[in-house]
């Protein structure tokens, strides 16, 4: 999580009183502190890849996934970096022709109202009151967009396989150029916000 719950970057209203919430509850059902967690993983974990730090929390001291990742970004915010929106798009996101793309993607959503715009390291993501959208450049400047719908919504989507987004995402759609962001995306697009 990094510092995002602090910032806000990037984040719905909803999911900010959720970060606040982990934060809250960490003591009370750990029965230690932020601070404390963070000299453990410090201290004892020899782990040095984010995935294999939470796996060692989990582990070592049955941690969930996000106190987990609440802890590792307090105690590496550097190495998340969710704090720097600007730095992972650049990062992610090297391709022209997949950026090409991704600027379709934010031109199709850009008047949509309450519109959060979210940037994580592997993908960037759309939010309502929850997230209903993302997209990840693919190898070969084509762009893997996700949709909270379901595939049956469009004979073009298909089930994802190993996202990294928001389980809510349960539709993915293939773009090879920014002219696929056709008026049919623009509407599942809509239809996704929609429904978050």
């Amino acid at each position: 999580m990094g510092k995002t719950e602090e910032t806000g970057q990037g984040l719905t209203e909803r999911q900010k009183k959720w970060f606040a919430s982990v934060q809250a509850s960490l003591e009370r059902d750990t029965g230690k502190t932020l601070e404390q967690w963070v000299e453990i993983v410090r201290s004892d974990c020899k782990e040095t890849k984010p995935k294999a730090r939470v796996d060692w929390l989990k582990a070592n001291h049955g941690l969930g996934v996000n106190r987990a990742a609440h802890i590792l970004g307090a105690a590496f915010p550097s190495e998340l970096g969710w704090d720097d929106a600007d730095g992972l798009r650049a990062a992610l996101w090297t391709d022209p022709a997949s950026t090409a793309i991704l600027a379709a993607i934010q031109t199709a959503v850009a008047d949509f109202p309450g519109l959060v715009t979210g940037q994580r390291k592997a993908f960037t993501a759309w939010s309502n009151k929850v997230q209903f959208a993302a997209a990840r450049p693919i190898k070969g400047g084509t762009v893997s967009l996700g949709l909270a719908l379901t595939p049956d919504a469009s004979p073009r989507l298909s089930e994802p396989k190993n996202e990294s987004w928001s389980e809510r995402l349960k539709a993915k759609l293939a773009l090879a150029s920014p002219a696929e962001v056709d008026d049919e995306v623009k509407a599942l697009l809509k239809a996704a916000w929609d429904r978050s």
